[in-house]
């Protein structure tokens, strides 16, 4: 696997004005990783990395654009989630990964990628799975430059999702 960039700092920015729902949502998926991280590393608690997030990164100022405002409570909701569920999280990444090698061993920033993308597949029934992965993946993209992680990130969420919603990937889901 290669390196990660640093999580404050994906290759490419979020930067909009008049954002639409879909938007601010990406915008909240990508800060709840970055927090997802910073959580991680630092073992900050919940609240005050809400906090912090809400104070000084979602939406503010860089270098005079503006970027997309995120979604304050899907933000919220992700993280919150994530930290509620961890354990039913990482006990579902794990028995998908392949070939014994536990969550714990992935670099940090994909395994908070995992973390949110699988909350968002057991809790936010109102986001179709497809995005959910979509979205993940496109979140791996900007940190990873190269590498196999966009796919393993597409690879985990879809077997996931297909066990967790079979219903969607249903022949008659289709029609």
């Amino acid at each position: 696997m290669t390196a990660a960039r640093k999580p404050d700092a994906p290759r490419r920015d979020a930067r909009s004005s008049g954002a639409g729902k879909a938007n601010r949502r990406g915008a909240s998926r990508l800060a709840a990783v970055q927090a997802l991280y910073q959580m991680d590393v630092a073992g900050t608690d919940l609240l005050a990395t809400i906090a912090e997030f809400e104070q000084h990164r979602l939406g503010s100022e860089i270098e005079g654009d503006r970027l997309i405002d995120a979604d304050v409570g899907f933000f919220r909701d992700l993280l919150g989630g994530v930290v509620r569920l961890q354990r039913r999280i990482d006990t579902e990444v794990d028995q998908s990964l392949e070939g014994g090698w536990p969550l714990r061993r992935l670099d940090m920033t994909l395994r908070a990628i995992l973390r949110a993308g699988v909350y968002e597949l057991i809790e936010r029934r109102d986001v179709p799975a497809r995005v959910i992965i979509s979205e993940y993946v496109d979140i791996a993209r900007a940190f990873f430059d190269e590498g196999d992680e966009p796919g393993l990130v597409n690879a985990l969420l879809d077997r996931l999702a297909r066990r967790i919603r079979q219903a969607e990937f249903s022949p008659d889901a289709a029609r």
